[in-house]
């Protein structure tokens, strides 16, 4: 992947009887470069299976002046074999793109900085230019009188084929607008329902052995033997020697004031240790969640027999994580921008600091099915809830003895730490914590994993300074 000259951009397709079924999200990715009139991509069609020999798709389905290129999958990159299409990799090799809101986003943006003068093609990005806009589509009662079957979509679909160079593109992607049929009214007795059910949120069934607030709660549990431990930190001297590494290795280096560079030294310091103590030469890594790359720019550095992979989906957070890395000039480094689902790769160990409400679960979560070792410090513990992935409590232990609402109990006056509260309040939202994260350890052994839960060292470098330290059995 040396020496690029432009981004290159890899989509998937089907092909089946020597015609060729693009997936929806290559679709839309072919279309929307017909419409940008985009030249800065090299794109290229993976194959379905392993061989090159399988029927070559008709030129009539592709879009007209673009140049397309067939791979087979195993002649993808390895950055983008860890990955969910479609990606894009830019010119050094390292930095890929995947998904399909980040590659298409990517293609305006290129669009734009080769040709300025198509400054029209911005209205496509919604906040601050870091997401796509899209029609949002909803009932109210206010509007009742004028419901349909998605107003706002059909609406939409309208008038998009009024936008200049919308039916060119179509044209070039030979691509035909389906005939509008016109919107279909719901019955009363439907719309009632829809409207109520929007208006009124759905209750939970309400506990009627709930007692509220942290002491009732922890007393609970303690009656049948579960309180907070924390296993003892296997190096709690250990530090990085920060005045003899490089200044782009150094946290401080970012927009930080020097007492919270301090501090996050200090985590750093944990982070590392526990990392070393289960690496090996050759090793992936990956820092989940990993914003500007404090974590995995310093595992990068002193462990460079390992591959480190940074997975972020804030694209200016990783572009920065990238430029101190070429400072530093390492090469055991990849950037992978993209939200955690859309990472798939391989790895033997993941690494996540301050890691918010359910990014925590979900890093765990990934680290279980690739089999790997896992640190990771939990943060945001007031935002974890059950969603269509997690339910909580999570181990057996905790679900015998809290309900759902005891436990999120727990994980709101987990939150009670800052400096400024007084201390006997920081004391329990410290214990809380501690039981958040051991249900989390339990939780995780049922996988054949030893799990503990570890305070920091020292505790101050943090008011979130707990460690899940998960090792496959």
């Amino acid at each position: 992947m040396k020496g690029l000259t432009e981004d290159h951009l890899y989509l998937d397709y089907f092909n089946q009887n020597a015609d060729c079924v693009f997936p929806l999200h290559t679709s839309i990715s072919l279309f929307l470069l017909s419409y940008c009139d985009c030249k800065t991509f090299r794109v290229f069609l993976v194959l379905p299976g392993e061989t090159a020999s399988d029927a070559q798709p008709k030129d009539k389905v592709f879009p007209k002046d673009l140049d397309i290129c067939f791979i087979k999958r195993c002649q993808l990159p390895l950055v983008v074999q860890s990955c969910c299409l479609p990606a894009v990799v830019e010119k050094n090799g390292r930095f890929c793109r995947a998904g399909l809101a980040v590659v298409l986003r990517h293609i305006v943006q290129k669009t734009y900085e080769a040709d300025p003068s198509k400054e029209d093609i911005l209205e496509l990005l919604g906040f601050k230019k870091t997401c796509l806009k899209a029609c949002a589509e909803g009932f109210s009662k206010k509007h009742q009188e004028n419901l349909l079957r998605l107003p706002l979509i059909s609406s939409w679909f309208q008038r998009v084929q009024e936008v200049p160079g919308i039916k060119r593109a179509a044209a070039k992607c030979n691509m035909q607008f389906l005939p509008h049929q016109g919107s279909v009214s719901l019955s009363d007795e439907h719309m009632q329902f829809i409207c109520t059910a929007s208006d009124e949120p759905e209750e939970e069934h309400e506990d009627t052995s709930f007692i509220g607030g942290p002491r009732p709660t922890m007393t609970k549990l303690m009656k049948r033997g579960i309180e907070a431990t924390f296993s003892p930190h296997p190096c709690p001297s250990w530090a990085l020697d920060w005045d003899s590494l490089p200044a782009a290795v150094n946290p401080g280096e970012g927009k930080m004031s020097s007492d919270r560079a301090f501090r996050k030294q200090q985590q750093l310091n944990n982070m590392v240790a526990l990392v070393k103590k289960l690496a090996k030469p050759g090793d992936k890594i990956v820092d989940f969640c990993s914003g500007g790359g404090h974590v995995g720019i310093v595992l990068a550095h002193v462990l460079p027999s390992c591959q480190i992979i940074l997975v972020e989906n804030k694209e200016l957070s990783l572009t920065r994580a990238e430029e101190r890395s070429s400072v530093l000039g390492l090469d055991n480094i990849w950037f992978i921008q993209a939200n955690m689902d859309y990472f798939k790769g391989n790895f033997n160990i993941g690494v996540a600091l301050h890691a918010c409400g359910v990014a925590t679960d979900m890093v765990i979560e990934r680290c279980v099915k690739a089999h790997a070792a896992f640190v990771i410090s939990p943060c945001c513990y007031g935002f974890i809830q059950n969603t269509a992935k997690f339910a909580f409590p999570q181990s057996h232990q905790f679900k015998e003895v809290l309900s759902y609402k005891e436990h999120m109990i727990l994980c709101r006056f987990a939150d009670q730490t800052a400096v400024q509260l007084p201390p006997e309040r920081r004391q329990i939202g410290k214990h809380c914590m501690g039981l958040v994260d051991l249900d989390r350890a339990w939780g995780v052994e049922k996988c054949n994993y030893s799990a503990q839960v570890i305070s920091m060292e020292p505790e101050t470098c943090s008011p979130k300074n707990n460690l899940i330290v998960g090792v496959p059995i």
